[in-house]
């Protein structure tokens, strides 16, 4: 089943549950690969395309739970949690923090990358391999470590 047909079957069930966060969740995604469609660029929606746009949705409602912190409005950051937890249903499954590091020091390894020098060498290989796997600045910090 492709994202789309998912998207739009939990949109229906989401309605008929009245489960507002996770029917405006659902219709902002819904919206990204309708924005997409309409783009013209003529292209179909790959898995690649997929994943990159719920992990931009994720990546947003990650900085808006950080900003809503540190205003104080906890209201707003509970809100934008369970809107993140919808949206990482859609997304592959996180690597933790010692299964990202064992991944960066196995490509640190293949690579040949030892110091900070190499962080542009390495850094590439493991973005392109943990793609919608991990957050970008988890993988940052763990190939800082390793390299560090």
């Amino acid at each position: 089943m492709s994202l789309k047909d998912k998207i739009n079957s939990d949109l229906k069930e989401a309605m008929k549950s009245k489960d507002k966060i996770k029917l405006n969740t659902i219709r902002s995604i819904r919206a990204l690969i309708l924005e997409f469609e309409k783009s013209g660029s003529g292209k179909e929606l790959s898995n690649e395309d997929e994943i990159k746009m719920l992990s931009s949705a994720a990546k947003k409602r990650r900085e808006a739970i950080e900003q809503y912190k540190n205003a104080g409005r906890l209201e707003l950051a509970q809100s934008e949690q369970k809107e993140l937890e919808v949206i990482e249903a859609y997304l592959p499954k996180q690597l933790s923090e010692e299964e990202v590091l064992e991944k960066v020091k196995s490509f640190a390894a293949e690579v040949g990358a030892e110091s900070k020098a190499d962080f542009a060498k390495l850094m590439p290989v493991v973005m392109k391999n943990l793609k919608g796997q991990a957050d970008g600045n988890l993988i940052r910090k763990m190939v800082e470590k390793v390299l560090g």
